[in-house]
């Protein structure tokens, strides 16, 4: 026995010996008789201390439970989801079973909000409080502190699987206003900016202290209306400002050199983004002669336009630009419409959710480089964001995303394109140009066609061990999970990984915490292979399990930790075509 503890157990031995003495003595009294000897000490024999474990034995941890692997099954594929089951077969492999193809699944494991924390973490926190704050990940960087309404720190996780993190510090900051962005940038205060205003592009370039740097991130800005509220409702409502609104107009006096006009809702830098009639040429003429039809002649109503104050690639200067369509819908259609402004978070939970019963300025930038981010997640079956789903555009969709040949699903959408433009669900409006811009003296500044620049490959100037990044608003939550904001995803990227991430200059999926997911003929079944080794920030290793749990969280409506920020778990709804065990209504 070690001598620490033949001292503690001769202390104690000791300490009872006293008590004992003190209860027989009665009230508490000075006892008579001292305790014998022998109980003053009762320490283990001498020869005891020839019986001590064989030195082997000490260092001897306990044997590790075996693994126990975990599964998450529908239990059937009636609920109409894409996903049957994800199990652990062992564990450093996860197979997935899907309830029909999807050959665009390997393009969303590498998404954010399907990264991977430790199933301890989940259950720990029941997929809120702390986890919306703090994630554990097995990324370059992990959470140090979070100041709300100032910044964000990160350190350097020493652990890390793969090549380690420039600086040692990471911070985050935030300014909604693009000229506040380029003064700190000036000023030297941050190292990297995003969405530089399009009236400063020519101040970065001819400044030989900064760098800008241009985005190819294809995106969107769309003007939405919500049918479940009047007057859009009426198809000939949405008609008439579809074709009311002048877009050119908007592209040539708030967008950057590069941007374009939407022909349609997704870019055509995306594979069967472009396919169909292209959208309506502004006439209000027309417009005005469909209005008339439902409100009387020279009849009109009043509404309102909702935005949030974030500047996005596909959305400069909101502020500026809400006030323009305010003044087209007054000057081309005779439309009153009061401008409301709200809180990014509210905004968007208020907007997908299809609760605001106005017009609302929104856009999406690309987050994998397939046609079904962009038409799947937006006019699915399960997205209420645009009020009652219409079955002419989500059939489609749902069958042209089962077919891996882009030439054998083109018909598919073109005849899901051409219903967008029929029912009108929204207005795409125009698709961004945009650029970022750094310190010339910043080493590896980039921005990425898909995902969000990672910090840990930016080196700060000057041989410094710290790297200040701005961009446009706060994050909502750091529970990516249940997020869609992309400035929540930003952040979480440098924390969380998924199975697959997206090479910086294609988009294709390369490995991350999986070295190869495979799948069978008909893309039926995935099955990947977990890296060995990988550390989470807590000193827990990543397992199949891990993966599992992740998954289960945002997939399973039942599941106990099934709970996050808003608890919509919108990518996992969206674009896997259901959640899980949803309660009936």
């Amino acid at each position: 026995m070690r001598k620490k503890q033949r001292y503690l157990l001769f202390v104690l031995a000791l300490v009872l010996g006293l008590l004992l003495a003190a209860c027989t003595s009665g009230g508490g009294e000075t006892p008579t008789e001292e305790p014998a000897p022998a109980n003053e000490a009762e320490e283990p024999a001498p020869a005891n201390e020839a019986e001590e474990p064989a030195p082997a034995n000490e260092a001897e941890e306990p044997e590790a439970a075996p693994f126990e692997p975990m599964v998450l099954e529908a239990p059937s594929c009636d609920y109409g989801g894409k996903i049957k089951s994800i199990e652990a077969v062992d564990e450093f492999t996860v197979r997935f079973t899907m309830c029909k193809p999807d050959p665009a699944f390997l393009a969303k494991a590498a998404f954010t909000p399907f990264g991977i924390q430790p199933a301890e973490w989940i259950a720990e926190t029941g997929g809120t409080g702390e986890i919306l704050e703090h994630p554990i990940g097995t990324g370059p960087y992990m959470i140090e502190e979070w100041v709300r309404g100032d910044h964000i720190t990160f350190k350097r996780f020493d652990d890390y699987w793969g090549e380690p993190a420039k600086a040692e510090t990471a911070v985050l900051r935030w300014s909604t206003e693009g000229a506040a962005r380029l003064l700190e940038l000036q000023a030297g205060t941050v190292h990297m900016i995003t969405n530089v205003s399009p009236d400063d592009f020519d101040t970065v370039r001819n400044d030989p202290n900064l760098q800008l740097i241009p985005s190819a991130n294809p995106n969107v800005l769309y003007l939405a209306m919500t049918n479940t509220f009047e007057p859009f409702n009426d198809i000939r409502v949405r008609k008439a400002i579809a074709m009311g609104i002048d877009r050119q107009r908007i592209v040539d006096n708030f967008y950057p050199e590069g941007s374009t006009v939407a022909d349609y809702f997704t870019p055509c830098s995306i594979p069967n983004g472009c396919v169909g009639e292209p959208w309506y040429e502004f006439d209000p003429d027309a417009a005005n002669a469909l209005l008339d039809e439902v409100f009387g002649e020279g009849n009109r109503f009043s509404t309102k336009i909702y935005y949030r104050d974030v500047f996005r690639g596909y959305l400069p200067e909101p502020g500026r630009v809400a006030v323009e369509f305010q003044t087209q819908l007054k000057e081309n259609l005779g439309i009153d419409a009061e401008v409301v402004v709200m809180e990014s978070g509210e905004f968007i939970a208020e907007s997908t959710a299809g609760n605001l019963d106005g017009f609302y300025l929104l856009g999406w930038g690309a987050d994998y480089p397939h046609v079904t981010n962009f038409l799947d997640f937006h006019f699915g079956r399960n997205n209420p964001q645009f009020g009652d789903p219409y079955p002419e555009i989500y059939e489609v969709l749902e069958q042209a995303a089962t077919i891996a040949d882009s030439n054998e699903a083109k018909p598919l959408y073109e005849q899901a394109n051409n219903a967008i433009r029929e029912l009108v669900p929204m207005v795409p409006i125009a698709h961004g140009a945009s650029a970022d811009a750094a310190l010339a003296s910043v080493e590896g500044a980039y921005v990425p066609p898909f995902g969000a620049t990672q910090f840990a490959r930016l080196t700060p100037p000057d041989g410094g061990d710290t790297i200040v990044f701005m961009q446009n608003a706060e994050p909502i939550s750091l529970y990516c999970a249940d997020e869609t904001d992309g400035e929540s995803l930003r952040p979480c990227r440098q924390v969380v990984e998924p199975l697959l991430a997206y090479a910086l200059d294609s988009g294709d999926t390369v490995p991350a915490l999986a070295t190869s997911c495979e799948s069978n003929e008909d893309a039926t079944v995935w099955t990947c292979h977990l890296r060995e080794g990988v550390k989470f920030h807590d000193g827990s290793s990543l397992d199949a399990n891990d993966v599992v749990a992740s998954w289960a969280a945002g997939l399973d409506a039942s599941n106990p930790y099934h709970v996050g920020n808003t608890g919509a778990f919108e990518y996992f709804s969206y674009l896997w075509d259901g959640l899980m065990n949803v309660p009936e209504e």
